[in-house]
């Protein structure tokens, strides 16, 4: 996928900087000088990890110095982003967020363990995920609404799966239960893989899975993908239609970002910035995350990415309100 002109536009002066200084390091305190470890709150195989593994080996080859992951599953992301706000604000611990322990959950959870605004450092957007409405392939069902028809004749009998209370995922079977009028259960996993697991079993008999998740079942025929949940269609998959497209005012985004502890030292938080965004114009790791149904994109600045957060809290917070979305 070809960069955007005004992105490298905009850190073009940031690269330019970085590579005058000697062996692209700090002047003022060299870091890195040992390993850095990235967080990913999810088990290998999701898009979380592909993310944060194709970052890492271009950090780095760039930074000369290990870039280590450390996969730190359960309480939908919670877990890990907990860490991370309790970790030490040097530059060396990292995490792979995302929209659902960071935007999500601060409106549905006010039992956290951490303070978005207070605890974390954003970074940088590093990707949008693309997540797909999925089913057995062997209920009979191929599209929208064929599903909302099947389901309706089943009430109390349909499970959809999530990634975790609070994740995307579990927010869009939510917000489509309650815009179609189609009943159905919430059952929480500590990821989207072992959800999979149980709707090709008929335990459970839909989900909105990422894409890198579902793609080997998808290839297999043992599942079938509906619709993508974006608002627009997705160029990466042409052949899927939106699910807005039977459902109006149906629509979300789900997204992934490099953050850090509060008060990690600004020069830090700098090269991280310039560093991984120079990681993301690589053209083979586009290419591994595209063949995943991962977009590549990056922020302007550090600030840039820190209105995004909250911008996206907040869309994700009316949601919720408007949707009456509760977990407990």
């Amino acid at each position: 996928m070809p960069a955007n002109p005004v992105f490298l536009a905009l850190i073009a002066p940031l690269l330019a900087l970085l590579g005058t200084m000697p062996g692209t390091a700090c002047a003022q305190d060299n870091y890195p000088v040992r390993p850095i470890r990235v967080l990913i709150p999810f088990p290998p195989g999701g898009a979380a990890d592909l993310i944060g593994r194709t970052i890492g080996e271009k950090l780095s080859a760039q930074m000369h110095q290990p870039v280590v992951m450390d996969n730190r599953p359960g309480a939908g992301g919670a877990l890990a982003t907990d860490l991370l706000a309790k970790a030490e604000p040097d530059g060396y611990t990292l995490m792979v967020g995302m929209a659902g322990p960071i935007a999500i959950s601060p409106s549905l959870n006010k039992h956290l363990t951490y303070n978005v605004e207070r605890d974390l450092m954003p970074v940088t957007r590093v990707a949008e995920v693309l997540n797909v409405m999925v089913v057995n392939a062997g209920n009979g069902v191929t599209s929208v609404k064929d599903f909302i028809a099947w389901a309706k004749q089943r009430p109390g009998d349909v499970r959809f799966g999530s990634s975790g209370p609070g994740q995307p995922d579990h927010l869009a079977g939510e917000f489509f239960s309650r815009l179609t009028g189609v009943e159905m259960t919430h059952v929480p996993y500590k990821g989207g893989a072992p959800a999979l697991v149980d709707l090709v079993s008929g335990q459970i008999q839909l989900t909105f899975s990422t894409y890198i998740v579902a793609q080997p079942h998808l290839k297999s025929g043992r599942l079938r993908a509906l619709a993508v949940i974006t608002p627009e269609r997705q160029p990466l998959v042409p052949e899927l239609p939106t699910v807005a497209e039977s459902v109006p005012g149906f629509g979300l985004n789900n997204w992934n970002g490099i953050f850090a502890p509060a008060r990690v030292p600004k020069n830090v938080v700098q090269r991280l910035f310039v560093e991984i965004n120079r990681a993301l114009q690589a053209p083979d790791l586009k290419q591994r995350q595209n063949g995943a149904g991962i977009e590549v994109v990056g922020s302007a600045s550090v600030d840039d990415f820190r209105r995004f957060v909250r911008s996206d809290a907040a869309r994700w917070g009316k949601i919720i309100k408007d949707a009456r979305i509760e977990i407990e």
